[in-house]
């Protein structure tokens, strides 16, 4: 197991294989992952705790959604998406395992464009 502090808060990778990885996010209130997009990863979301806005183009720009506790959502490579916490939030992610694969389109901690954390 490996914690990974985020300026949004963290993330703990309990599992890291050659074929996928398992993450639980923790999402401060009031905080956000940047807008984002995937080259290669393939991610679910599960929101375990908590209550966010999950937005999502699906080809029609970025539409919001409410996730309340026990909803998940699928990101497929290219799909630009970005979470915000409205609580505090634990959010489990099973993806491939291309950790590093991450466009940022935009960010409130000043990583557009990066790759690495």
């Amino acid at each position: 197991m490996r914690i990974v502090p985020k300026p949004w808060g963290h993330e703990m990778i309990w599992a890291h294989t050659d074929q996928y990885v398992g993450k639980v996010l923790h999402i401060k209130a009031g905080h956000a992952l940047s807008t984002q997009y995937h080259n290669i990863k393939d991610e679910t979301l599960h929101l375990l705790r908590g209550r966010m806005i999950y937005r999502v183009d699906q080809g029609d720009g970025l539409v919001e959604v409410t996730l309340e506790e026990g909803q998940s959502f699928r990101n497929t490579p290219g799909m630009i998406h970005q979470m915000e916490a409205v609580t505090d939030c634990d959010v489990l992610e099973a993806s491939t395992p291309h950790l590093d694969d991450v466009v940022r389109l935009s960010d409130r901690y000043g990583r557009e464009g990066k790759t690495t954390p």
